[in-house]
């Protein structure tokens, strides 16, 4: 017997046109390499999509790819992540459901969850994910006997961190203990948690096979391609191996830009960026700059680095010595709000601000209508900005 494990898909996601792309690709080609592999079956550990309702575009190229799974019957069995489930209940995954295309595992009611069976045999189940780690209260409340006590192969899907296994750099997310998962699995199918992950668990195998695209720019940087798990289940073993998803190579730079203004931090660029042609290139500026950041002419740094597949940039330490990083200590939003605006207020019209916040933060009243509350809105802006 042999099937795949995905998870942390996240078609769809990206701002950036180029990337949305690849993360459709890298969903194409981990199922055309599955298909010549010639699995019994797939499981995808949540987060198929980047959001509950993805574009039309993207769930015509997803839906695609699925039948071609179908075509060849290889059942797909999934679960909610954090990303594609959605408290209200409207969610892609059960329209592709009801179109026959994949089988939602996870039917969990009252503490209890029910197996699905593979024609294989397999009997597989799980629990999804929620935002803000609330899959921990669902782990709480799970009926494990009922699980355990079942006979057969068995596979438990889940879109949550382990407690124990979180990464260092996850140490303040809030994860779910070991305790609270079922014992007397032979594979426990993990989501969620973006690293290449594999552990004896429970006399089982437990892995996470990573994000199948990197998700953001720190993981463009350090995992560098995607990754899904292909399983061969032989006698009383199971052979795990890790497949690479490898569609554009990433180039980074990061430039200290203290004491120079635009025209320096552009010749810099131009003088240090190379063989970045269709590469996915990232320019990180850090440090206080003479000047504004708007200043710097990134239209034509871009017209002169050769061909790059796309170009990121991130200023997030970046500072500009006209305005300067003000320090805030986390609170309530509108103190937040106050002591910004207050660091500034020698450099821009802060009671007009203010005021202007103010007017937009009104909230809509129930039975107003959309049309109504909106030009309400636009409305008190334009008194505002005195432009009645």
């Amino acid at each position: 017997m042999k099937f795949a494990h995905l998870a942390d898909c996240h078609v769809g996601g990206w701002k950036d046109e180029n990337l949305r792309e690849l993360t459709i690709q890298a969903f194409e080609r981990s199922i055309n390499n599955c298909i010549s592999e010639h699995i019994d079956f797939m499981l995808i550990a949540g987060d198929l999509f980047d959001s509950a309702m993805p574009s039309i575009d993207v769930l015509k190229r997803v839906t695609h790819s699925l039948r071609e799974l179908k075509e060849r019957d290889i059942p797909v069995y999934v679960i909610h992540g954090s990303h594609d489930y959605s408290v209200s209940g409207k969610t892609m995954l059960d329209v592709l459901e009801k179109a026959g295309l994949l089988t939602n595992v996870s039917k969990f009611r009252e503490g209890k969850l029910r197996f699905t069976t593979d024609k294989t045999g397999v009997k597989i189940t799980g629990l999804p994910g929620k935002r803000n780690s609330l899959e921990v209260e669902d782990f709480k409340k799970l009926d494990r006997a009922s699980l355990e006590a079942e006979e057969g192969f068995k596979i438990f899907m889940f879109h949550t961190g382990i407690e124990e296994f979180k990464p260092t750099d996850l140490q303040k997310v809030k994860c779910t203990p070991m305790e609270y998962f079922p014992k007397g699995f032979n594979y426990y199918a993990g989501g969620h948690i973006h690293y290449v992950f594999e552990k004896e668990f429970y006399k089982g195998k437990l892995s996470f096979p990573g994000p199948l695209f990197p998700e953001d720019i720190r993981e463009l940087e350090t995992l560098k391609q995607g990754n899904y798990n292909i399983v061969e289940v032989e006698g009383g073993s199971i052979l795990i191996k890790h497949y690479p998803v490898m569609l554009r190579e990433t180039a980074s730079f990061t430039f200290n830009v203290n004491d120079k203004d635009p025209e320096q931090i552009k010749n810099m660029i131009l003088y240090t960026v190379s063989d970045v042609d269709n590469k996915i290139v990232i320019l990180r500026l850090e440090g206080k700059m003479n000047g504004r950041p708007s200043h710097i002419d990134f239209k034509k740094i871009y017209s002169q680095l050769g061909i790059p597949y796309t170009i990121l940039r991130n200023t997030s330490k970046l500072v500009s010595e006209e305005f300067d990083q003000t320090e805030i200590n986390l609170g309530d939003v509108k103190d937040i709000e106050t002591k910004i605006l207050d660091s500034y207020k020698d450099k821009v019209d802060t009671d007009l601000v203010k005021n202007l916040v103010h007017s937009l933060d009104k909230e809509r009243e129930e039975g107003e209508k959309v049309g109504d509350y909106e030009a309400s809105i636009i409305l008190e802006a334009r008194k505002v900005l005195n432009l009645e």
